[in-house]
């Protein structure tokens, strides 16, 4: 009995002590602000046809459906072209704001608007994709995404340096975004555009509210009992969204497998045979022939597709299978990238697959950036030489330390202000974490 107690309150522990994951949460927002940025570009020049007032959904369709079942989005505010293309601009710039980790807090909220403003406007346009990136950016508020890998990350170091040599550093442009943020907020939701479902105007408001009292309560002294408070609530919010974000990928593919067992094509392996001669999911029509006309391959891949799918969330306990199987996966959504032309979708759900990616192969994978980055010649953006000196090999920084709640300047005051530097290569711990919450 006390060997179970004692497991509990080590879990407990853990899952109030520290956000968990900070490369797995930085690889999905890197993922699917990439995912939906593209997306936008790719659609730039057919964007009012899509989603604009040249839409075949007209903007009175949309009204009638979102009065009916209560979407967010702001396009409903207006029916002009400018507003429209206000619109899409943000969501173009979020999402770049966001790739980057600049203000990520403030850039998830607004890549949150984007996404939901624009897919909710015209709920036809989608290939299935669209479905996991609207989930997920609600999850990706929620979660402390920055910390690594971002420009946030760079700004709070320095900010350490800096406070180490004994220099003061202000933050102004976060209180100026919170400020803005809360007008734009208040207008909208006193004119009426916050009338729908509840959801999205809660979260709005209780994000706003939360970076005011995360700025506020990050000025206070560390080890305070205010800032421990609510550290132990972010800690607890971003390792529950965290979890969501990796049973929503579990439950996707237990579904999808379990459903695709009850068809009778997939049964008898030949239900990868027929899209690959529709028209419209065959961009390689040559390709498509050499695979269609393999009888063993089409079966290997129908059967292989099922039990992969199915086996999946049994495996996550398991290091070795689960990541023989997360390859599968990946390597499976890059071929349907290219086979059936669903690039948008299959980016979708790499993004989502990446968060059971071990915590030490993406360490690699970023110290071999750095030193792909450092080898650069010199005058080149981020190069080793652009700073006039030989090119220095750097690894990535383990997780930023210090307040766990962000204020307005998005985690870069608050973490600045407890005086400690970057994590160690070790973890917070002193021993590497090698997933989040599983074994990896």
């Amino acid at each position: 009995m006390n060997g179970i107690a004692l497991s509990v309150s080590r879990s407990i522990a853990r899952v109030t002590g520290a956000a968990l994951g900070p490369y797995q949460t930085a690889v999905i927002r890197i993922g699917f602000s990439a995912t939906w940025l593209l997306f936008l570009l790719r659609e730039l020049p057919h964007r009012s046809e899509l989603y604009g007032p040249e839409s075949p959904w007209s903007h009175d369709l949309a009204e009638q459906l979102i009065a009916d079942n209560g979407a967010f989005t702001a396009l409903m505010w207006s029916d002009s072209a400018a507003w429209f293309e206000i619109v899409y601009a943000l969501a173009v710039l979020s999402s770049v704001l966001l790739l980057l980790g600049w203000r990520t807090r403030t850039m998830s909220v607004l890549f949150m608007v984007g996404v939901l403003s624009l897919q909710n406007r015209s709920v036809f346009m989608g290939d299935g994709g669209d479905n996991v990136l609207h989930l997920m950016s609600i999850y990706l508020v929620l979660t402390r995404c920055g910390r690594v890998w971002s420009l946030d990350a760079r700004r709070a170091r320095r900010g350490d340096e800096a406070r180490a040599r004994g220099e003061r550093v202000r933050d102004r442009v976060g209180p100026l975004l919170w400020s803005v943020f809360g007008f734009v907020l208040l207008t909208v939701t006193l004119a009426g555009g916050m009338d729908g479902d509840w959801l999205v105007p809660s979260l709005l408001w209780a994000v706003w509210v939360a970076l005011g009292i995360g700025w506020v309560v990050g000025r206070a002294a560390e080890g305070s009992q205010p800032r421990i408070l609510l550290d132990v609530v972010t800690n607890i919010v971003h390792n529950g969204a965290l979890f969501v974000i990796m049973a929503e990928a579990c439950l996707i593919y237990a579904t999808a497998g379990w459903y695709k067992i009850q068809g009778s094509r997939w049964q008898d392996g030949t239900a990868v045979y027929y899209p690959l001669h529709l028209d419209y999911f065959s961009p390689w029509p040559a390709l498509s022939d050499a695979l269609a006309g393999n009888g063993t391959m089409v079966m290997l891949i129908t059967y292989g597709t099922v039990a992969v799918q199915v086996a999946f969330p049994f495996t996550l306990f398991n290091r070795r299978v689960k990541n023989v199987l997360l390859a599968a996966m990946m390597t499976e959504h890059a071929v349907i990238a290219v086979t059936l032309g669903l690039p948008f979708f299959s980016l979708a759900m790499i993004a989502a697959d990446a968060v059971f990616l071990p915590t030490s192969f993406l360490r690699r994978l970023g110290n071999w950036a750095a030193r792909a980055r450092a080898r650069l010649p010199a005058g080149f953006p981020g190069g080793g030489g652009s700073r006039g000196g030989a090119a220095r090999v750097s690894t990535v920084p383990g997780p930023r330390a210090g307040s766990g709640t962000e204020g307005p300047g998005e985690g870069a005051e608050g973490d600045k202000r407890s005086g400690e530097g970057t994590e160690g290569p070790e973890g917070p711990e002193g021993s590497e974490q090698t997933h989040v919450g599983f074994k990896a």
